[in-house]
């Protein structure tokens, strides 16, 4: 885990958790409001409103997160927290993501299992799947203007989404072996034009 920064080296127009309350707070509520489409509300959350990451920052830090073991969410608030406040902010931002929304997944589970059979129940959980893919899709498109700044350039980018897509889901490769082979080609092409 980095360690943690001084207010002085964020850039003027980024803000910074107030102390470990507010991250502890900040990431319970965005843990509480993010069901189904987390990634729409978390580039909300921490870049326009909070403005803890540039968009840039953003990309690149939830490009970290996905291929990190675990959840997205919690493995990017997990590493928000130690960039602010060392292991101890990494800690409390995880207690903040998912002390209380595990709290109301254990009560909704009670609920399900009651209500399991019913057709509306069945119908809401299909609408609730197609809200969260339209607002994954819609934040895809909102952050695309960030890969102007993107060594890989927007057509390159573009061509490897769609390779991944297509590897995953009409010749149904294992996830593992597409980001290897994907990632890869993107790391080297990446690492040759820094240079």
């Amino acid at each position: 885990m980095s360690s943690p920064i001084d207010a002085g080296d964020a850039p003027a127009d980024v803000a910074r958790p107030r102390s470990l309350t507010d991250l502890f707070v900040s990431f319970t509520l965005l843990a509480l409001q993010g069901f189904g489409g987390v990634l729409a509300v978390v580039q909300r959350e921490l870049v326009e409103k909070k403005r803890w990451l540039t968009r840039e920052e953003f990309i690149e830090e939830w490009a970290v997160a996905q291929i990190m073991p675990g959840p997205n969410v919690i493995n990017l608030s997990i590493t928000l927290g130690a960039r602010y406040f060392g292991w101890r902010g990494a800690l409390v931002a995880l207690a903040g993501m998912v002390t209380f929304p595990l709290l109301v997944v254990l009560g909704l589970a009670l609920a399900y299992a009651n209500f399991a059979d019913d057709p509306n129940v069945r119908g809401a959980l299909r609408g609730m799947g197609a809200v969260a893919a339209g607002l994954v899709i819609a934040t895809g498109l909102k952050l695309s203007s960030a890969l102007q700044k993107n060594v890989l350039g927007i057509p390159l980018c573009a061509a490897l989404g769609v390779l991944a897509f297509v590897a995953i889901a009409w010749l149904k490769l294992p996830l593992a072996w597409v980001l290897l082979g994907l990632g890869a080609i993107g790391c080297l092409v990446a690492y040759r034009r820094l240079l």
